[in-house]
């Protein structure tokens, strides 16, 4: 299944996965004239946030989607807790990236490079401040980078986290790698090849688990991170990819997956670290597709099932904050944009407080007066 590439439902394709189950129809968006750039929402730490990329390169396998690269070239953005908040605010994405993600979607009533404009909290390249903090990796959907998932990364940094956002090179419509070449989507021709999700998770866990090899000696600031404490943020298929690193490898003691379909198998012993899945209503207790409802059984150790009312699968992403900026404007009913930000933010975060820094989070323990859209299943989420 290809984006829609009607411009008007064209910013539910900036979150959507080919490899996710697909939603029942709705009403397309409305198509409005474009309001300027837009501005993510400041993080809420309170602390000064930097950011700075990586170019990593795995010599010791090929790369799954061009046949003609024998080594596996990674773009990894970090975001951390910076020493000063002055300084150049780093792009959300370069012009060429903006243009190439913009045209991928079908979007025709914004300037391409539009999403190069948008306004971002960190600080380019930024002085690091801090020692031993818990790491977080980031994995996008298909077919976004990275960046979609920066007003969450922003946030993080700024409660002191060192966030490690990973570009899977190939899987999405523009990444800019170290010599200045765009890799595009070579991936996005194989969507609908049997086994094609179980495929991309396989990789983008070998993607995971290179960068935690590398991460301490590739960074001037590696002494920052805290190798005992490591967790995995993905959404969609970003989010199919933090069970399956999990299932590979045990430096990850945490994981969230942000309304992705899964598809790598939990051994029958089961998995008992820290694992939660957050979704749209259509995750509700197997109403999307079963593997929810498989790996619960099989998740023994901290687990949490939350269902967010009102919640697109974008909505797990920058895409509801962008809409004015690409003229798009979300159905009745749906969660607005700093509404999504703000539930994706909080339960984020106080799952990682909870299983990184031990810091006890009563919202986690059952539902919350303020936060009323989120349910917590798969009690509470029966089909009507």
């Amino acid at each position: 299944m290809r984006p829609i590439v009607a411009a008007a439902a064209a910013l539910a394709a900036l979150a959507a996965s080919a490899c996710s189950a697909p939603a029942p129809p709705r009403a397309a968006a409305a198509s409005t004239a474009p309001a300027g750039p837009a501005t993510l929402p400041a993080p809420t730490g309170g602390g000064a946030v930097g950011t700075t990329a990586l170019y990593l390169k795995d010599t010791s396998r090929p790369d799954p989607w061009n046949l003609d690269v024998q080594a596996r070239e990674l773009k990894v953005t970090l975001w951390y807790p910076a020493e000063r908040r002055d300084g150049r605010r780093a792009p959300y994405m370069t012009p060429k990236e903006s243009e190439l993600t913009l045209k991928g979607l079908g979007v025709t009533g914004a300037p391409y490079d539009m999403l190069s404009r948008t306004r971002t909290n960190a600080v380019k390249d930024a002085e690091p401040v801090g020692q031993g903090l818990p790491l977080v990796v980031l994995s996008p959907g298909f077919t976004e980078p990275v960046s979609t998932l920066t007003s969450l990364a922003e946030d993080l940094a700024s409660r002191g986290y060192v966030v490690a956002g990973i570009d899977h090179t190939y899987e999405n419509y523009a990444t800019t790698l170290s010599d200045g070449r765009v890799a595009e989507c070579l991936a996005c021709d194989s969507d609908t090849d049997p086994g094609f999700g179980a495929g991309v998770v396989k990789s983008r866990a070998a993607d995971v688990s290179f960068v935690l090899d590398r991460l301490t000696s590739e960074w001037d600031g590696a002494d920052l991170i805290d190798r005992g404490r490591i967790a995995m943020v993905g959404q969609s298929i970003g989010g199919a990819a933090a069970l399956a690193t999990m299932v590979e490898d045990s430096r990850v003691r945490a994981g969230i997956d942000l309304d992705g379909t899964t598809y790598a198998r939990i051994p029958k012993k089961g998995l008992s670290r820290p694992f939660m899945f957050v979704g749209s209503p259509q995750h509700a207790s197997g109403g999307l597709d079963n593997s929810w409802d498989r790996d619960w059984r099989l998740l023994t150790g901290w687990k949490r099932w939350l269902v967010v009312s009102g919640a697109e699968h974008r909505s797990f992403t920058d895409a509801p904050l962008l809409s004015d900026a690409l003229g798009v404007t979300s159905p009745a009913g749906v969660l607005p944009g700093a509404r999504a930000a703000e539930l994706d933010r909080t339960y984020v975060a106080a799952f990682l407080d909870l299983q990184l820094k031990g810091r006890r989070q009563p919202v986690l323990d059952g539902p919350s007066a303020r936060y009323p859209e989120v349910r917590f299943c798969p009690a509470t989420c029966a089909q009507s």
